[in-house]
């Protein structure tokens, strides 16, 4: 490996191609879009709370690296991976790149069993493949097998020797914990898009105001 990420470097280039691939109508992401994906309470392992000066230093050493690049074409600046550009995968490639990356040390099933929104494989022996070719290109490492566990697990080796830890069995939150998180998260998007039309639409009074002064 020609680099070794720190971690929310890491964490912020799995964001990045995990929203290409499940969400790409709102990719590239905005920064408060980038944060509150690498702040993720489900589906990432660890949970962290990075700010937004944490992953605006991670996008830069990204950028540096050419894993990561700004557009400016929009009002509010986004920020896209560029993956692509230094390694050659394929899509299912990417999808189990980007699981280790956001969960940690998986073995195949895991992996196969989370990859649907990303890449929909079709059995175990199709992940298994494509750990092999990542594991030729030295981006995939397979760990000896822990004490009590049947199956090897698989890490990234993007930021550096994988540390052999065992994954942390985190209790899952109840049915109404969920539901009362969406709607939570559901009311936070619209006050911020009412707050953005509500900014717009004086932006507009104040542009009507000032041409309508020229004519008196």
């Amino acid at each position: 490996m020609k680099f070794i990420l720190s971690d929310p470097e890491v964490r912020v280039l799995g964001c990045l191609l995990e929203k290409e691939m499940t969400t790409p109508d709102y990719y590239p992401l905005s920064l408060n879009a980038l944060v509150n994906a690498a702040n993720q309470k489900s589906n990432r392992e660890p949970v962290v709370a990075y700010d937004e000066k944490t992953v605006v230093r991670a996008l830069e050493e990204l950028k540096e690296k050419q894993l990561a690049w700004r557009s400016d074409s929009s009002r509010v600046p986004k920020y896209a991976h560029g993956v692509d550009k230094v390694f050659t995968l394929v899509r299912s490639e990417a999808a189990i790149l980007c699981l280790l990356m956001l969960r940690g040390p998986q073995t195949i099933g895991e992996l196969r069993g989370r990859s649907e929104r990303m890449h929909d494989f079709k059995d175990l022996d199709e992940v298994a493949e494509i750990l092999q070719s990542l594991e030729e290109s030295g981006l995939v490492k397979k760990m000896p097998r822990q004490p009590g566990r049947k199956e090897n697990r698989y890490a990234h080796l993007l930021a550096g020797e994988p540390k052999d830890v065992a994954p942390v069995s985190m209790a899952q939150p109840e049915a109404a914990t969920l539901e009362v998180r969406a709607e939570n998260e559901r009311i936070a998007r619209l006050e911020k898009e009412s707050d953005r039309l509500r900014a717009e639409l004086e932006e507009l009074r104040q542009a009507f105001l000032e041409f309508k002064s020229q004519f008196e």
